[in-house]
């Protein structure tokens, strides 16, 4: 391979990637990482709370499943922090490839595990023991996507780059919920419970090593690239993230809540409540679901021109008070249970979702420099998760079923202001 030298510096740096090769590579492997984490929360949600954990008492079982649900979120930091100790010391590829195939392993794992009426309580053990898998894979995954792309973008157009890695997250939530529609479709409830629940873990395996041809072609990011030759490294960057940069870290964290939040409220939880206390059928909500998605996805875009035009900082600002305000409608229309409503619901939460999730991932690497960035952006993203969204289905199932829809929304509230008040001091400044 021609190593390339910088003009400026003269320090030998990779040949860039093509810009297709580079958002296509950031791209593939988040829309499989999500494809993953989504069938499962599907999964969570209609299967195995029927098939992995005793027969009794539904919600005990459903609320079981969740927190199996919730144990990736609490495994995605440690993640974070061993893939990126790598992903800092020996570069972005080979650490993107190695929690891909972590993720990607873990849930064709789930699609051959016995149910508790063949071995009992292994069953669940084995379960939570698979998403303890995904989770460090994903920890590991989104914050290499992230730097993948913005660490390769043109001056002016980190946002855009940077929106790419995001825009995985609708393309998989698609996929996922596409074959579970399939599925429902041209199978029985018989069967679907019996083995066609296993098909979107087993075909994971296909899109995991369609992913891999597409990143073992990429080179190193010139940015990692200059901080080997000018040995800025540093010896273990976890320790070097809670030294030297914790009010980014904690900044950070907060910044992400709304974000999870909102994302599993409009997934996991409206679907789980959709089916149950609004009385839809699964094939129902998730038409519902897959239309809101749409919107999903087309804010995205949006956001990242947004963001480059006007500014990070006013944008995310903006974004967070919109939830905020969502959050007061939440009750009226999802609590309506007519169409109109919970598709209006749906729609509305997914587009904010859109604008606040676009810009993320390169608000949250930029207060970092190269040579912590992975380690930084991964934990500040994956720490959110923890208090945004493990605990967020839990949350509003028990607040919804003990106080009302009301109770949801303010749920809401509380996590956009607290995100509000991060953006208001997040620094924003790149090395």
């Amino acid at each position: 391979m021609t190593i390339a030298t910088d003009a400026a510096s003269g320090i030998a740096v990779p040949p860039p990637n093509s810009a297709r090769r580079i958002l296509a590579a950031s791209m593939i492997g988040t829309t499989i990482e999500f494809f993953d984490f989504y069938i499962y929360a599907t999964a969570a949600v209609i299967v195995f709370p029927h098939l992995f954990f005793p027969a009794g008492d539904d919600t005990s079982a459903l609320l079981s499943s969740l927190a199996t649900f919730a144990i990736a979120f609490f495994a995605r930091p440690i993640g974070a922090a061993f893939f990126g100790h790598f992903g800092d010391k020996i570069g972005r590829k080979a650490t993107l490839v190695a929690a891909l195939l972590t993720m990607g392993i873990s849930t064709v794992l789930i699609g051959v595990l016995p149910t508790y009426g063949q071995i009992g309580v292994m069953a669940p053990l084995l379960l939570a023991l698979c998403r303890l898998g995904q989770g460090l894979g994903l920890g590991g995954e989104w914050g290499g996507a992230v730097l993948l792309a913005t660490e390769n973008a043109p001056e002016g157009k980190k946002a855009w780059y940077g929106m790419f890695p995001q825009l995985g997250a609708p393309v998989g939530f698609f996929f996922a919920t596409t074959i579970f529609l399939v599925l429902a479709h041209f199978m029985g409830e018989e069967t679907f419970m019996s083995w066609g629940w296993r098909v979107p873990f087993l075909a994971s395996a296909l899109l995991v090593i369609f992913g891999l041809f597409i990143r073992l072609k990429i080179t190193e990011t010139p940015e990692f690239a200059r901080a080997v030759e000018k040995a800025e490294r540093v010896e273990v960057p976890f320790l070097d993230v809670f030294k030297h940069h914790k009010m980014s870290l904690l900044l950070g964290t907060m910044a992400a809540l709304a974000t999870f939040v909102l994302f599993y409220l409009m997934t996991v939880f409206s679907l789980s409540w959709g089916t149950s206390a609004l009385g839809y059928s699964r094939e129902e909500f998730l038409i519902l679901q897959m239309v809101g998605v749409v919107f999903f996805g087309l804010f995205i875009p949006i956001s990242a021109v947004l963001a480059d035009r006007f500014g990070m900082r006013r944008v995310m600002v903006g974004v967070s008070l919109s939830i905020a305000i969502f959050g007061l409608l939440i009750a009226p229309l999802f609590g309506s249970g007519n169409v109109i409503g919970v598709l209006g619901f749906l729609c509305i939460g997914l587009a904010l979702m859109g604008l606040t999730y676009g810009p993320l991932g390169t608000a949250l690497a930029a207060p970092f420099p190269t040579a912590v960035r992975y380690t930084g952006a991964s934990l500040t993203f994956n720490l959110g998760g923890i208090f945004g969204a493990s605990l967020a289905p839990y949350a509003a199932t028990y607040l919804a079923t003990n106080f009302g829809l009301h109770a949801v929304g303010y749920y809401m509230i509380l996590a956009a202001v607290i995100t509000l008040l991060a953006f208001g001091f997040i620094r924003q400044t790149p090395d």
